[in-house]
C-alpha cells in the first residue's frame, strides 16, 4: 500500500478536505432542491455541517442537523433510508474513482456551541472575562483583591 509522501500530519489530507467539502456542498444542494423524492425527508430542513472522508475516499461520514435541532432520529432514518439515491446523486456531481459510502451522524458541534454560549453568558464568567483573565481573583495572585489603604 502506497503512503502519501506529502502528508505527514495526523489530520486529514488536503485531498480529503477538498473531497469532503465537495460532497458537503453537493448534499446541501440536493437536500435544498428536494432532489430525493421522500416525503419524510422533504418535510425536514437538514443542514449538512461537515463531511469527513476516509483516507482512501471510499467512506464519507456526513454530519447533519435538522433545523432547530428537533426530529434528529427522523432525519437520520430518512437520510439512511435514501442513502443509495443520495450516493448516486453525489457520484454524478463529484468525479471520483469510487462513489463513497455515505454514513450519516448527528452534528454535535451545534450543541457544543450552545453550551459554550450559555457558559459565556453566566455572570461570573463575564465578570472574569472583563477583568482580562488576570487569574480570576482581581488581586496579586494570593486570592485577595487589592484595596485602597492596604498597608503591605
Amino acid at each position: 500500500m502506497a503512503k502519501n509522501l506529502h502528508h505527514h500530519g495526523a489530520g486529514p489530507s488536503q485531498r480529503q478536505l477538498r473531497v469532503g467539502e465537495l460532497i458537503r456542498r453537493t448534499l446541501s444542494q440536493v437536500l435544498a432542491r428536494d432532489d430525493v423524492h421522500d416525503p419524510d425527508l422533504s418535510r425536514l430542513s437538514v443542514t449538512v455541517g461537515e463531511v469527513r472522508t476516509s483516507p482512501d475516499l471510499r467512506v464519507a461520514t456526513v454530519y447533519v442537523m435538522p433545523l432547530g435541532g428537533k426530529h434528529r432520529q427522523e432525519a437520520l432514518d430518512a437520510l439512511r433510508r435514501n442513502r443509495s439515491e443520495l450516493r448516486r446523486l453525489v457520484s454524478r456531481a463529484v468525479a471520483l474513482k469510487f462513489s463513497p459510502e455515505l454514513r450519516f451522524k448527528i452534528d454535535e458541534t451545534y450543541d457544543q456551541m450552545d453550551a459554550a454560549r450559555q457558559l459565556f453568558s453566566r455572570d461570573e464568567v463575564r465578570r472574569d472575562l472583563e477583568r482580562g483573565g488576570d487569574g480570576g481573583d482581581g488581586g496579586d495572585g494570593d486570592g485577595r483583591a487589592d484595596k485602597a489603604g492596604d498597608d503591605r
